[in-house]
């Protein structure tokens, strides 16, 4: 007799293990997938704030007007909130008159503090990938080895096994192996290059938080009332 060995009648004719380990698997995909282009817009947008943000920073405008236009914005980027908080904390310190010292270490520490919270933002979901590329092919085993299992001992009540007995049950176990490659190879590739761009990304902040603070370094200690502390930084 002819079999059904189509994708559709194996996963149907699996055994009901089989069957929860390749739902589960599908599942899992579905959300990877979800992640992965939540995670491609969401790193796209960072990048494209950050060029935004420092082609007005250096645009030659004074600190002061570009706080101001930060602080009324409802939707700031990443790197205009690492800002917003260094030059907060400056400022801060400044009418205090500190020595120039503790300004700007107070500012450095301010942008360090919310360069972490961006970055963790950043790489929220991805400890997720990393898991389903990990797992998911050894759940998919699990179902593959449980299938097998049981096509043997569906086969051990027969008193004669030929090859076309043997093959629906294993096509049907090898299924879920294929479901867990499947959910495993797009995430553990989406994994590496979102690290990869993450990576960038935190390297861009860390070069502007060092570039600000050397702007700020040559205004610290300066009286509060003196027009050069916060004026235009120029060009690199």
């Amino acid at each position: 007799m002819n079999q059904d060995l189509s994708i559709t009648a194996l996963v149907l004719q699996a055994s009901l293990v089989v069957q929860i380990v390749m739902a589960g698997l599908v599942l899992t995909s579905l959300a990877s997938w979800t992640v992965i282009f939540g995670k491609l817009f969401g790193l796209r947008r960072v990048r494209g704030s950050n060029e935004e943000f420092e082609r007005e920073f250096w645009s030659g405008r004074s600190l002061t007007e570009l706080n101001q236009a930060v602080a009324q914005k409802k939707d700031s980027g990443a790197m205009e909130r690492i800002f917003a908080s260094g030059m907060r904390e400056f400022l801060k310190l400044r009418e205090k008159r500190l020595d120039a010292g503790a300004q700007l270490d107070g500012a450095r520490r301010a942008m360090r503090a919310s360069f972490q919270r961006e970055l963790d933002v950043i790489e929220s979901n991805l400890s997720f990938l990393a898991s389903v590329g990990s797992v998911s092919p050894y759940v998919g085993l699990f179902g593959t080895v449980w299938g097998i299992m049981h096509a043997f001992v569906g086969l051990s009540n027969l008193q004669q096994v030929t090859l076309a007995s043997v093959a629906p049950g294993i096509a049907e176990a090898l299924v879920a192996t294929a479901i867990g490659l499947f959910a495993a190879i797009p995430a553990v590739v989406a994994y590496n290059r979102f690290a990869r761009d993450i990576d960038r990304i935190a390297i861009q902040f860390e070069t502007f938080i060092e570039e600000f603070s050397n702007i700020l370094q040559r205004n610290a200690g300066v009286g509060p009332t003196t027009s050069t502390v916060l004026g235009g930084q120029g060009a690199r």
